[in-house]
Order: C-alpha cells, then sequence, then structure tokens
C-alpha cells in the first residue's frame, strides 16, 4: 500500500497567476483528529477478578476512534493487591475496557506501580486498548 502520493493540483499565486504544482499527500490519516484525548481516573476498586479504573464518560466512548489516549492513573492501587489481577478502565456508561500490553496480554496490577500519566493507544474497530508507557508522579 502507497502510504503517500502525489497530486497535480492548480494555485493560484498573489498575483493571480495559475500554476500547476504537485503536492505530496499522505494517502491515509485517520489518527487523533480531534488531538489526544487526556482523561483522568475517578477511582479504583480491588476486585476478585480485576482492578477497576472507573472514569467519567468520554466523548469518544461508544464513537470510531482509532489513536493515542493520555491517561492519568490519579489513585493508588491499593497496597496487598495481588499482582496478577488484570486492570480494566470502566465508565459511568458501564461500558468496561480489558487494558492490554504486547501480544494481547493482559496488563496486571505488577505493570501499574504507582499514579502518573500512562500512553494508551486504543482502536475501537476492534475494541483494543494497549498500554504503551507510563510516567510516575
Amino acid at each position: 500500500m502507497d502510504l503517500l502520493h502525489t497530486e497535480d493540483v492548480d494555485v493560484i499565486t498573489l498575483f493571480g497567476v495559475k500554476k500547476e504544482v504537485s503536492m505530496l499527500l499522505p494517502a491515509y490519516i485517520n489518527v487523533n483528529q480531534s488531538g489526544i484525548p487526556a482523561l483522568r481516573s475517578l477511582s479504583v476498586t480491588v476486585g476478585t477478578t480485576d482492578v477497576r479504573f472507573d472514569f467519567n464518560n468520554h466523548r469518544n466512548v461508544g464513537r470510531p476512534f482509532r489513536g493515542l489516549l493520555v491517561v492519568n492513573l490519579a489513585q493508588l492501587i491499593p497496597t496487598g493487591t495481588t499482582a496478577t489481577l488484570p486492570i480494566v478502565f470502566t465508565s459511568g456508561g458501564g461500558s468496561v475496557a480489558e487494558v492490554t500490553t504486547f501480544n494481547g496480554d493482559p496488563v496486571t496490577v505488577a505493570d501499574i506501580p504507582g499514579t502518573g500519566i500512562y500512553l494508551f493507544w486504543y482502536e475501537s474497530q476492534t475494541d483494543s486498548l494497549q498500554l504503551l508507557t507510563g510516567l510516575l508522579s
């Protein structure tokens, strides 16, 4: 697949002279069209099967979206929580997103060392949410 292609376009110059120029145009762009969303967790709940970070509904929940998310995990996971429990994100609307890492493996408590800013990739078409990195506060 050719990701970039050129296209001849007509341009009117400052003096009204018509020129034909060749422009390099991206063939496909559909990532973070409205900027990179930033989310902040409201609470963390430890259950018997997972650890849930809850968020307010975001404008992209339930809509087609693909791109980066900056997430502030503002609450500490309580000390003594089983390190192998998977992390999930929930929103006020009841939707649940499993957080994964490479190869679709679940992100666990052991992968979240503290509060801070974490970078994710989200793809609504496949409903995948992948942790890319984290910066601790």
